[in-house]
């Protein structure tokens, strides 16, 4: 298990241009639970390893 000063912290913004999608497509995925997520006070925080994670695993939602 990586120790805490391992990881590095981006905020919604951040992963929403990694992604290619908006921060509250972003929100939507942390409050889903799909998307692991710390809350620092109003403000969440996403470990770069659960976005490089999330990358990777296909899923598409076609309706």
């Amino acid at each position: 298990m990586p120790d805490v000063h391992d990881v590095r912290f981006l905020t919604v913004a951040e992963v929403a241009e990694i992604m290619r999608v908006s921060k509250m497509t972003v929100y939507r995925l942390v409050h889903a639970g799909e998307l692991p997520a710390i809350r620092f006070g109003r403000s969440y925080r996403v470990p770069e390893s659960a976005v490089a994670d999330a990358l990777r695993t296909p899923n598409a939602d076609v309706g």
